[in-house]
């Protein structure tokens, strides 16, 4: 069989940044409608392209950094997705710096040129970090995250930061202190959160990949909202050092890509053991490239004998009609792919919620605190150090953040301790065994990755509770420590093209591998859809 690394060179209209320059001959008029049931070509990965097409002198990274810059500055005035942007001339002077290695024949890493955002969130040592939060505005670390650190040493790009929900507390990312990020499929509509900016870019092909955090969902439903891949891996698996902490039990940075083989390749830059991170784990990082093969080299059942277990409690009441109708499609393309699908329940699944936000919550109140004004944050002129305190943080943090530290500071405070954090501990204890029970018995767990596509702006602004209850299909995972993959598979109606809807694959423990595998052949099999925006192809033509 083939791999993905040993395939022949890409389409020539690939090398001429057929959906990267303006002046391309793609056009709006040549791309079908999302919904449209047409014959497509799977995705393929931007990243070994572009290796592929820099290494045999078809482009320069210069060149390439100018295409995507463009794409940018064209979509960010409606997509607001970037919180910072560095000048042109300091990327373009990273691309030229790769062109003259590779003329002079010098080894280059495995993302040379390629584009990468990071979300606002993960330090970055030549950027503003602010979380998107005031009380951070203008904050630049003295360091770089680990996670950004290993993807400059492969020789990416960072393109920019992207905004967020206020340090990551937010599931549509109008909880920013800064801008609200619309989605590239209907500007009217969020992107999701809070990773809603990284998220929006990559859909947007503003960048090629780009960095995100997961606490309790933050990459896999913005993920779905927007029409990308994106990747939450195993608690440990990846360095939390340099991601400023939420809930530091939950917190994980993930990937987002176009492809899972580009999710894959980010996933294998960033993961591994780091000094600086205690939790981070020792074991060794396989080489996930290896799990992909091409589409022309799969075999008629190319996933025979895998056991899919469908979660009986995320396709019931409360979930929209047009998200389970492209679930059960999606478990009927797994059984055409060999699958054997069987519904399963976990009946604590529903318990998930409560004691999420409870241990989030009460854990994020313990981590907010240093944001004093003192030790950390912009400070607010006082006479007195408890009026300095009070003001800095009454003054940076919004309305989101203040409401979760009061929750979780009661649930943590003497008289409410075990009948709010430690019961929701107990679920959590409870939640990880009948995963491993489920994922004993089955190879994979699917479900949605959120009850609905993406919604309206300010839709659920003012109800919380709505908000919270579309954390319900992901949060599970995080309290497990489990790593799961989100790759589109369908549509509903909405927006100008229909809006995306992502199906959300669990795997056991570091088995990243499989769910990489899997979900690399679920897209390569999906016939019908095409999962690039409208904004894209408007650009363009425009």
């Amino acid at each position: 069989m083939k791999m993905l690394s040993t395939l022949q060179t890409p389409p020539r209209s690939l090398s001429r940044f057929s959906l990267l320059l303006p002046s391309s001959s793609f056009s709006s008029n040549t791309l079908p409608h999302a919904s449209q049931s047409t014959t497509t070509v799977p995705p393929q990965s931007q990243i070994l392209s572009i290796r592929h097409s820099l290494l045999s002198r078809h482009i320069t990274a210069a060149d390439l950094a100018r295409a995507y810059l463009t794409r940018l500055r064209l979509t960010e005035p409606q997509l607001r997705s970037f919180l910072h942007v560095p000048d042109d001339s300091a990327i373009l002077s990273q691309a030229r710096e790769l062109d003259r290695r590779i003329q002079a024949g010098e080894e280059v890493g495995p993302l040379a040129g390629v584009m990468v955002a990071v979300k606002d969130n993960i330090c970055t040592a030549d950027m503003p970090s602010t979380g998107g939060s005031r009380i951070l505005e203008g904050y630049r670390p003295p360091f770089d995250a680990t996670a950004v650190k290993r993807v400059k040493h492969f020789d990416a790009i960072v393109v920019g930061k992207t905004n967020l929900d206020e340090f990551g507390m937010g599931s549509t990312t109008e909880g920013s202190a800064f801008q609200v990020t619309s989605n590239p499929w209907d500007v009217s509509r969020v992107p999701g959160g809070s990773s809603g900016g990284s998220a929006a870019a990559v859909s947007a092909r503003q960048c090629v990949i780009s960095l995100g955090s997961d606490t309790g969902g933050s990459v896999r439903q913005p993920a779905s909202f927007c029409g990308v891949v994106g990747l939450k891996p195993t608690y440990g698996r990846v360095s939390r050092f340099g991601l400023m902490a939420y809930a530091s039990s939950l917190d994980a940075i993930g990937c987002f890509g176009s492809s899972v083989a580009d999710t894959g390749i980010l996933l294998h830059a960033i993961a591994g053991h780091d000094k600086f991170d205690a939790t981070s784990s020792k074991l060794d990082v396989p080489n996930f490239q290896s799990h992909f093969v091409s589409a022309s080299s799969l075999e008629s059942k190319p996933l025979k004998g895998l056991r899919v277990g469908l979660i009986r409690e995320t396709i019931d009441d409360g979930v929209d009609s047009g998200v389970i109708s492209a679930i059960r499609a999606a478990a009927l393309h797994f059984e055409e792919l060999g699958c054997t699908v069987n519904e399963v329940s976990l009946p604590s699944f529903s318990l998930g919620l409560p004691a999420y936000y409870i241990l989030a919550s009460s854990e994020s109140s313990s981590n907010l605190s240093r944001y004093d004004g003192v030790r950390y944050g912009n400070q607010v002129s006082a006479d007195e150090l408890d009026s300095l305190y009070g003001n800095s943080r009454a003054q940076g943090f919004g309305s989101e953040v203040k409401m979760r530290i009061l929750m979780g500071t009661y649930a943590l405070s003497a008289g409410y301790y075990d009948a709010y954090y430690k019961r929701a501990q107990q679920v959590r204890t409870i939640i990880r065994n009948s995963f491993k029970e489920a994922l004993n018995q089955n190879d994979i767990l699917i479900s949605p990755a959120a009850p609905s596509a993406a919604y309206k702006i300010g839709e659920k602004k003012n109800d919380p509770l709505a908000m919270y209850a579309g954390d319900i299909m992901t949060v599970n995972v995080n309290l497990a420590g489990l790593p799961a993959l989100v790759v589109p598979c369908g549509f509903v109606d909405g927006g100008p093209a229909g809006l995306p809807i992502g199906l959300q694959m669990i795997g056991a423990a570091f088995d990243e591998g499989q769910l990489l595998r899997v979900g690399h052949i679920f897209e390569q099999t999906l016939e019908k859809f095409r999962f690039i925006p409208p904004i894209v192809a408007d650009n363009i033509a425009g």
